[in-house]
């Protein structure tokens, strides 16, 4: 998403939060509301949308829709840091903590939450259960600083996400939408599943922005230095992430501005399991970070790369296997719209943590 401007870490603390968030962040879910109401808008008005759209695609995925997905990624994987991938091995105790935190207890938890509070929603759940495969590698840098987390540590598990995603999403998919369910006796995802075409969305739509982004900080970085790259380039090109979403969310709730309007229940049901995720994590992760003695800077890192989710991902992937028109990209649209409140929420309850526990980084 769109760069946030911060001062330095202590002084942050004495601003309110929101006033530190860039005006496209601070007021996201407004425009992705606006967003969904000019999607319903478009789909009424132009009934042939869908057939416009499928006239040219990458894969199964169209190629307007593809390329506002690209453009939701390639800014977010610009700004990460990859030279910090060698501070990987200094602390265990984070890197493990993130491991178990993001691809063991986090997409059992949505699984679990998916499955309780979903039962009937068979597409819906599904969509879920993606977007807890999906970890966060996107807003997670905007949460962290906010609340003063440890910028340099968030890089690097926002690095460590975004190549474990590539690597290991399909086979999480396979087990969590198959074999699991299988083996609780549930029912399974439909037999038009594929663990080939969402292991090809993950490539294409995470793989591509990846190379992009490393190439663009490298390139940057030799030709202009850190400084310019981190202070004029990223700025520039922030707000594509955003415009990219805004895009493909306008282009989804055309597609299902039906189904939207019929079954508005349906949208806050998914809402429910989506809170009680984010506040799992976030105070899971928190309370772990504190057990292994991380101090108050890679706590509130391990707790906001825990509870934050990639929907960028998650609706590419959605799209990608199960169509534009299908409930499990509804499910991964209503994510965002969720997650921006509660993780603003959540920042200032690290903040509050972190004079109530870590009185001496306050002073």
């Amino acid at each position: 998403m769109s760069d946030v401007v911060t001062e330095s870490p202590v002084l942050a603390l004495d601003a309110p939060v929101l006033k530190r968030l860039s005006t496209f962040d601070r007021f996201l879910p407004v425009w992705i509301l606006a967003a969904m109401a000019v999607g319903i808008g478009l789909g009424r008005a132009i009934p042939t949308l869908a057939d416009d759209l499928d006239r040219v695609k990458v894969g199964s995925v169209s190629l307007p829709i593809a390329v506002g997905l690209l453009l939701m990624m390639y800014p977010v994987l610009a700004k990460v840091r990859y030279d910090q991938l060698g501070q990987v091995t200094s602390d265990r105790r984070l890197l493990i903590g993130s491991l178990v935190l993001n691809w063991i207890i986090g997409p059992a938890l949505m699984f679990t939450l998916a499955w309780l509070l979903l039962p009937d929603l068979p597409t819906y759940r599904t969509g879920l259960i993606i977007v807890g495969l999906a970890r966060c590698i996107a807003m997670v840098l905007i949460w962290n600083e906010l609340a003063c987390g440890d910028r340099d540590a968030a890089a690097v598990l926002v690095a460590i996400n975004s190549a474990f995603q590539i690597i290991a999403f399909a086979g999480l998919a396979w087990f969590y939408l198959q074999v699991l369910p299988r083996w609780l006796g549930l029912s399974t995802t439909s037999v038009h599943f594929s663990v080939a075409a969402i292991a090809l969305s993950v490539l294409v739509f995470l793989g591509i922005p990846l190379v992009a982004g490393y190439l663009t900080r490298t390139i940057g970085e030799r030709a202009k230095g850190r400084e310019w790259y981190e202070s004029r380039f990223l700025p520039r090109i922030g707000p594509v992430a955003l415009y990219g979403l805004l895009f493909t969310i306008v282009v989804l709730f055309a597609l299902q501005g039906h189904t939207i309007t019929s079954k508005p229940w349906d949208v806050v049901r998914i809402a429910f399991p989506l809170l009680a995720y984010f506040a799992v994590m976030f105070v899971g992760g928190f309370g772990l970070g504190r057990r292994l003695g991380l101090g108050y800077e890679k706590t509130t890192t391990l707790a906001f790369t825990a509870a934050g989710n990639n929907f960028e991902l998650a609706i590419a992937v959605a799209i990608g296997t199960f169509g534009v028109t299908s409930g499990q990209a509804l499910a991964g649209v209503v994510g965002p719209l969720i997650e921006v409140p509660v993780l603003v929420a959540l920042v200032y309850v690290a903040l509050w943590l972190r004079r109530r526990y870590y009185p001496e980084r306050t002073s």
